[in-house]
């Protein structure tokens, strides 16, 4: 029986948010039901805007649109404003793992491939999420951008990730979806896979591929490396080959 192609990463790091789990669409929908019992006009465009950002700018944005309707609270108040309201509500995050993610993570873990998750969101939700979904265990390493003065798209969170892996950038891929989080990804010196979102209407261009699902992306990193080695390859077959010389 042929062995399978080698994966051409020691290490994925995975967003969680949108990538592995449908959430940021439910986020959303919550944030539209809060601004619309307290009469604050937020646009689709602005609301938009906060996916895949940290809760630090989230929380910005909310003490703003509270201004907006003589709500006047810092962030931590604005922040216990939002989970009272939100208290009775629930969200059954075990129904929004996005399609192939389990078997992907066990394909790579099978593979012997290094799993690692860095998350905007806060580490109760992270662990709460993950935990809903099943795949909590498949990650030796996960990262919370609350314990960054800056998080996506800083690079901070991916580089610290790194660290704790003990592995090069080179080495290592991520999995975004966000705006924030492809360039939080290049600034860290990764390659960078974006999980499909026409959603919300950014771009992903500056990601170094794009894939449909979660599951595509184990041949999609296979194809992307060998396009960028027979790339190489040429590059370096050209220069070897000798100067065209010019007839007069």
């Amino acid at each position: 029986m042929d062995q399978p192609t080698l994966f051409p990463f020691d290490a994925v790091i995975f967003d969680m948010d949108g990538v592995l789990v449908d959430t940021e669409f439910a986020f959303m929908l919550e944030e539209r039901s809060f601004f619309d019992a307290h009469g604050i006009e937020v646009s689709d465009e602005e609301l938009f805007a906060t996916v895949g950002c940290s809760q630090q700018d989230f929380l910005r944005d909310l003490v703003r649109w509270l201004a907006s309707v003589d709500i006047e609270l810092d962030r931590e108040g604005a922040l216990a404003f939002y989970n009272n309201w939100a208290s009775d509500l629930t969200i059954d995050y075990a129904s929004l793992r996005n399609p192939g993610v389990l078997e992907v993570l066990q394909e790579l873990s099978d593979r012997g491939v290094r799993l690692a998750l860095a998350s905007s969101s806060p580490m109760d939700n992270i662990r709460h999420v993950l935990t809903a979904c099943e795949i909590i265990d498949f990650f030796e390493v996960i990262v919370s951008g609350e314990h960054f003065a800056q998080s996506k798209p800083d690079p901070e969170i991916y580089l610290h990730t790194l660290d704790l892996l003990g592995l090069p950038a080179s080495r290592c891929c991520c999995v975004e979806d966000s705006v924030p989080g492809i360039t939080a990804g290049r600034a860290a010196g990764l390659t960078v896979f974006a999980k499909r979102e026409d959603r919300f209407g950014f771009s992903q261009e500056d990601a170094d591929s794009i894939i449909d699902q979660v599951s595509d992306l184990i041949p999609a990193a296979i194809a992307y490396r060998t396009g960028i080695e027979l790339i190489s390859s040429s590059a370096e077959q050209k220069s070897r080959s000798p100067a065209a010389t010019i007839r007069t």
